[in-house]
Order: structure tokens, then C-alpha cells, then sequence
């Protein structure tokens, strides 16, 4: 069942459901929660991976079986201190240990996605991931595959990780190939902090460049044009209006920073043409989701029209629409969210399919905490990483507002956490 918790001066307007099987019980059981104060749900619900019990269970690495599932979102995120979209999955096993995962931004549709298949896995062993992974795969894909099932995978699959790395107290980049990157490369996306990307971008730039060593930015001046238009064309002015944050940075800084402009999928291939003309004086890092994903042949005739490379990707998921996508031999940085395009078991596949293009790849992580926190750990492990996206005000004001240990670049890097699992502590 699911019920609302929403106690004065507590944790408000939540949604829990939750799957459970007890021991020595074969029949399952679903429980509404009770109402919790804030700290009481972070000590039950998202209890310390360095708690005695989990390391206990670790240091003997016997098997385990799937005891409960358990989701949970914010309703409204103007009901929370911080800016929560999200869904957290908790799977719990006899062992004692937890995994927690994550995705976004349809919450109730995950959600209920997650519980569709709780039952069948309720008293499976969670280290068998890849069985696990193929087995829902499958089962979505007969309902085709996509939206919120593929969402609920990549949940899943992050909380299974999590999970295994706590059972074998590692943390994940430890099982996925150790450090190829000791310290990733960051660029920032400008989501509503403290100065508006339009109007201020050099401002937001210097910041990043002094406190943070971060010397790459992404922006999106573009899509109030997209809006007034109605996606279907654009005007001259339209185009010198949208190019004034981007001379900005480029006659403040030089060549001493990287442009990324992002583009939402919201332009036809005439659009998207013209706008690329206009943004070559400027040399962008890249030119990001300018068409509707899985156009790609209207990609390709992009993709000759310009000598700037284009990135994709963010909005796809599964390994088969990724191997179109580079078939297509018309991105020159492969874009993913682990989070949606099926967790770290298919984000891993998707990062060594580029690798055999000899591409790179750019993460995605402009969603919830734990999203950051397990491209960190891939991208540590991965031997083909152009750079990673991050945001300032995650890292300094929201994330300080939920996690013990809020992870935040220096010298313009990020290092990966050393502590069991994706080492996210809420």
C-alpha cells in the first residue's frame, strides 16, 4: 500500500511503499509506513553502510537472499530544505546489509514500476546482478521497454551495486577495474543558484575558476527562442540574442575555459544547421542534444553541416539504442545518465561500446545525489572519460542539506569516495 507521511516538523508529504519478506516466510508482504521524524527515517531506512552489522556481514561475504524493498520520494520538492525529484530504492537482505538507488523525475510511475517487480525479487541473491539485470530487461521489454520500467532498472541495478560493494566492504570502482582516473575532469551546469547564465555567465565562471579550479561551463541561451518559436524556426535576432552569454565568457576568458552549449532536443535539422553556423566563431566544447534522440540520419546531415562536435545520449537508454547512435558516426563524446539509461551494469557496456569507437564519454548528472556519486565511481574506472558534469548548487547547498559526506570538487576534479559501495552516507 502506499501512504503519505506528512508530520508537522518532520519529513513532509512523502511517498513509501514498501515489499517485504519475512524470515523463514515464502509469502510477501507489503507494508505502509509510519510516520517518522527526519532523523528517525535516516537511522532506519538509510542506515550507515559503516554500521557494526554491515560490517559483520561484509567481512564474511556469505551468501545473501532479498528480504524488502522499499521506495521513497518527496511528493512536492518545495516541501524539502534541499531540491529533491527523485526516487530512492533501499533493498535489504538477511544479511543485514543495504543498498540504496536512484532515479528520476516521474516519481509515482517509477515508483509503482519498482513494486511491479518486487515480488519477483524477493528472495533472489542480490550479487547476481547481470541475471537480475537481463531477467527485468526482459520482463519490460515485453511490455516494451522504456520510460518508467527502464528508470526502475536503473534504480535497481545502482542499488544492487551499492548493496554488493557494502557486502564485500569495496568500494565500486574497486569491482569495476580500479582507478584508471584517479580524479575526473568537471564542468559546471548552470542550474538557478546565485547569477542567471543569460545575463551574468563571466560572473558564474569566475567563481567556479577560483574557488573550485573548475574551468568549463554549459549553458543553454537557446531555448527561450525554442519557447517563443514553437521549436519550428529561428529569427537572426533571435540568434544574436541567444550568442550574448557566449561571446561573454569567450571575450572574458579566452581559450582558458570550455563552452558546452546545451540544447534539449528542441530544434529540426534547418534549425539546428543555422545555429551551429552562428556558434563556430566561438568554439564550443560541443554542441549538446540539439535534435530529438534516435534521428540519426537527420544527426548525420547535422553532423556534416558543421565543423563543431556534437554530443548525445542523455535522454537514451539501453546498449542497442546506443549502438545506433554510434553506428551513425555522428558524435564525436557519448553522453549517458546511469540513472535512466539502465544503471551502472548498462552505463559500463554503453562506456566500453564508445571506447571501441576510440569516443569518449561525458556523463550526465544533473538529477538526484547518488546519480553523482556512481558516475564518479564509473568514471574513475573508466579508461575513456572526456569530463563529467556537475553543479554548483548541489554541491554547496543541497547536498550539505541531506548527506553526511557531501563530495565537491577541488582544483577543478572530483575524486571518487573510498568508503564501501558508492559511499553515499544520507
Amino acid at each position: 500500500r502506499e501512504g503519505a507521511v506528512s508530520a508537522p516538523g518532520d519529513v513532509p508529504a512523502m511517498e513509501f511503499t514498501t515489499a517485504s519478506l519475512a524470515p523463514g516466510a515464502r509469502e510477501v508482504r507489503y507494508n505502509s509506513a509510519m510516520p517518522l521524524s527526519r532523523r528517525s527515517f535516516v537511522f532506519a531506512c538509510l542506515a550507515s553502510p559503516l554500521a557494526g552489522r554491515y560490517a559483520a556481514a561484509a567481512q564474511t561475504a556469505a551468501p545473501s537472499k532479498i528480504t524488502r524493498i522499499e521506495t521513497v520520494y518527496w511528493k512536492s520538492r518545495d516541501d524539502a530544505p534541499f531540491w529533491p525529484h527523485w526516487t530512492w530504492v533501499r533493498i535489504d537482505t538477511d544479511a543485514g546489509v543495504s543498498g540504496i538507488g536512484e532515479t528520476y523525475p516521474r516519481n509515482p510511475a517509477e515508483a509503482a514500476a519498482v513494486h511491479g517487480v518486487a515480488a519477483s525479487l524477493l528472495g533472489r541473491d542480490p550479487r547476481d546482478i547481470e541475471r537480475i539485470w537481463a531477467d527485468l530487461y526482459r520482463s519490460f521489454d515485453f511490455q516494451i521497454a522504456g520510460g518508467a520500467e527502464i528508470r526502475a532498472l536503473s534504480a535497481i541495478d545502482l542499488a544492487l551495486w551499492d548493496l554488493l560493494g557494502k557486502h564485500l566492504n569495496a568500494p565500486v570502482y574497486r569491482l569495476i577495474g580500479g582507478k584508471a582516473n584517479p580524479r575526473v575532469r568537471l564542468y559546471n551546469t548552470c542550474f538557478p543558484y546565485k547569477y542567471d547564465f543569460n545575463r551574468e555567465p563571466d560572473k558564474i565562471m569566475r567563481e567556479l575558476i577560483e574557488t573550485r579550479g573548475i574551468k568549463a561551463i554549459k549553458i543553454w541561451p537557446f531555448d527561450g527562442a525554442a519557447a517563443r518559436n514553437q521549436n519550428q524556426f529561428i529569427t537572426a535576432q533571435d540568434i544574436d540574442e541567444a550568442l550574448q552569454p557566449v561571446k561573454k565568457l569567450r571575450d572574458t576568458f579566452g581559450s582558458e575555459i570550455e563552452i558546452a552549449v546545451e540544447f534539449h532536443a528542441q530544434w529540426n535539422v534547418t534549425s539546428a544547421i543555422r545555429i551551429a553556423h552562428a556558434l563556430e566563431p566561438y568554439r564550443p566544447m560541443w554542441l549538446e542534444d540539439m535534435l530529438m534522440p534516435g534521428n540519426f540520419q537527420q544527426y548525420r546531415e547535422l553532423a556534416a553541416s558543421t565543423s563543431l562536435p556534437l554530443i548525445a545520449g542523455e535522454r537514451m537508454a539501453g546498449k542497442m539504442q546506443f549502438e545506433q547512435l554510434l553506428e551513425s558516426r555522428t558524435v564525436k563524446y557519448v553522453m549517458f545518465d546511469v540513472t535512466w539509461c539502465g544503471g551502472l551494469t548498462e552505463a559500463r557496456k554503453i562506456a566500453a561500446m564508445a571506447d571501441a569507437f576510440e569516443l569518449p564519454i561525458a556523463p550526465h548528472t544533473a538529477g538526484g545525489p547518488l546519480l553523482f556519486y556512481a558516475t564518479t565511481h564509473l568514471t574513475t574506472a573508466s579508461p575513456n572519460v572526456w569530463i563529467q558534469e556537475s553543479c554548483q548548487r548541489f554541491y554547496e547547498r543541497d547536498w550539505p542539506a541531506m548527506l553526511e559526506n557531501p563530495i565537491a570538487p577541488e582544483g577543478g576534479f572530483i575524486r571518487v569516495p573510498e568508503e564501501s559501495g558508492f559511499g553515499m552516507r544520507i
